[in-house]
């Protein structure tokens, strides 16, 4: 790998690292607060929230300046989230200001690998750097249910900074600000990251006349014959992924009795195989493979379903590392492919930027349908049930899709197959 790239590795580790801890501590947060169940769910398609509103403007953001910049810009965003939670701002909205700093950061830390390295090595970059994202779900998760448990915020809460008053009086406020340091943290990393040596593409003086080449950029993207699929595939599993951490937390709740702090540990199992799946398809996948991978999609919806069957902890950890692992073998050559089509038909940064729209809009959309049946009452089983049946069903059209194409496009997907296997014809 090129310098720099584990430099930008350990930045996303740690930008990621606080986003999955703060995700915990938000909760946590609204329930010491007394809030509503429906609004710890909704939590997931706020964060997502601007992902979508912005995305016609973060990709060319994030071209028209040095991607270490972008990202730094970004964790200060989420540095001001924090702050505000602590301030007293409605956790809802503060976490959603979270998610616009998350949105400006993602279209520079995943179009700086299309600058920095050739198709070859994209399969593998992706893997890994979703396996040190994922490691860093895993740890995030797992910090944040220990911050907010006793044992550690306890000794936060002892912290006395003379001549100060910080008004942190509960476990998950002191936690929230414990989440500033690692931020900021994340931040020094991004000031670390060299140039490509790529020339910016300047924003234009009028950012509305964005809106047409977003839409232009997401239409190309959407009928190009390998660029439709890595995408419909992609934009499912993210809007998977994105609720999964919600899911399971209210799974755990219901199934095992588990409160917050030990739901957590299971968040993790699951990332935990995601890891091994991604770590193996970084390994065994080419990216003229990409597609062989999408029956996994229809095992995950149906995975999901099963999760309803299962009240035991010791059958829960591996069944969880199961649906983990097939999510992170499903995702990395698909993600791989989808960045070189973006990356040859638009730019990094703008295919990105359309990536992120179609995937946190997914995410937005079973979110709001999965907080919407919690306040109408359903249990975490029905809707469980409900998600994993619209998953399964979504990835078999999906398949059904891409067969079409080889029947009725034969020589198109042959020709973006044969650029995807030479490293001359990248970009």
């Amino acid at each position: 790998m090129k310098r720099g790239f584990y430099t930008i590795m350990t930045a996303q580790f740690f930008s990621s690292l606080a986003d999955n801890a703060l995700f915990i501590a938000a909760i946590e947060l609204l329930r010491t607060r007394g809030a509503p169940g429906w609004q710890e769910a909704a939590l997931v398609p706020l964060f997502a929230l601007f992902y979508v509103v912005l995305a016609p403007f973060v990709g060319a953001f994030a071209d028209a300046r040095p991607k270490g910049q972008v990202m730094f810009i970004s964790n200060a965003i989420k540095v001001a989230g924090c702050l505000l939670m602590l301030f007293g701002v409605h956790p809802l909205l503060a976490y959603t200001l979270v998610g616009l700093g998350a949105a400006a950061y993602s279209p520079a830390k995943y179009g700086i690998l299309t600058e920095l390295l050739p198709p070859s090595q994209l399969v593998k970059a992706n893997g890994w750097i979703e396996g040190l994202t994922i490691a860093s779900i895993i740890l995030g998760v797992l910090l944040g249910g220990q911050l907010v448990g006793p044992w550690i915020s306890s000794k936060l809460l002892a912290i006395d900074v003379p001549g100060i008053h910080t008004g942190i009086s509960h476990p998950a406020e002191a936690a929230v600000a414990a989440l500033v340091v690692v931020y900021a943290l994340a931040a020094w990393f991004n000031t670390r990251i060299p140039l490509t040596g790529v020339t910016p593409r300047p924003m234009p003086k009028n950012p509305l006349t964005l809106l047409p080449d977003f839409w232009r950029c997401n239409s190309r993207l959407w009928r190009d014959r390998l660029g439709q699929i890595s995408l419909a595939t992609t934009t499912l599993f993210w809007g998977v992924s994105g609720n999964l951490r919600y899911i399971v937390l209210a799974w755990a709740g219901a199934a095992l009795g588990y409160g917050s702090t030990q739901a957590s540990s299971l968040v993790g199992v699951v990332a935990v195989g995601t890891a091994v799946g991604a770590v193996i398809a970084s390994l065994r996948m080419r990216l003229d493979q990409a597609t062989r991978v999408m029956p996994l999609g229809i095992g995950m919806g149906l995975l999901v379903i099963l999760m309803n069957f299962i009240d035991n902890v010791w059958v829960a950890a591996p069944f969880l590392v199961l649906l983990g692992g097939l999510g992170g073998f499903l995702v990395v050559p698909m993600n791989a492919l989808l960045q070189h089509r973006g990356h040859n038909l638009m730019g990094a940064g703008r295919s990105i930027a359309v990536q992120n729209f179609n995937e946190q809009a997914c995410i937005l959309g079973l979110g709001a349908l999965y907080s919407f049946s919690t306040g109408m009452g359903w249990s975490a089983f029905a809707a469980i049930t409900a998600f994993g049946v619209l998953v399964a069903g979504c990835m078999a059209l999906i398949a059904v899709w891409h067969r079409h194409n080889q029947k009725n496009h034969p020589h198109e997907l042959e020709r973006l197959l044969e650029i995807a296997r030479r490293d001359d014809l990248h970009g």
